[in-house]
């Protein structure tokens, strides 16, 4: 038996992180079709870390109200709340923020890295 995949579902897969890295809406419709809203990729980044590392917002949105977990830690410990606050995606922050992501998950977390840059989070009262 091989863990490998067949190169069409691979073929897939890298589809829909394409979409996820272009902000294309016709990911949630493949979702909305099955495929999982946490899929991931070879680095354990989900549809939502890309897209939010992307800065798409509405994409975002979208994965969220399918219910992508926005607090999922990619391979390296890093959580989409993160990799928006590095990139500096104000409005993806405030929507992980209101869908419950948590800003002291991964590493570096979400509060240390807007530290680090000096920023500070939407309605974060934390010391």
């Amino acid at each position: 038996m091989t863990d490998e995949l067949p190169d069409e579902v691979v073929q897939f897969g890298n589809r829909m992180f394409d979409l996820a890295r272009d902000g294309d809406d016709l990911l949630l419709g493949y979702v909305d079709q099955g495929v999982n809203a946490d899929l991931t990729n070879s680095l354990g980044d989900t549809l939502l870390m890309v897209a939010a590392a992307n800065g798409h917002a509405d994409l975002v949105e979208g994965l969220v109200d399918r219910d992508a977990d926005v607090n999922a830690l990619n391979d390296r410990g890093q959580a989409p709340v993160s990799a928006a606050v590095f990139r500096g995606y104000d409005d993806v922050i405030e929507m992980l923020i209101e869908a419950g992501a948590d800003l002291d998950a991964g590493n570096p977390s979400a509060r240390e890295t807007a530290a680090l840059f000096g920023r500070t989070l939407p309605g974060d009262t934390a010391d």
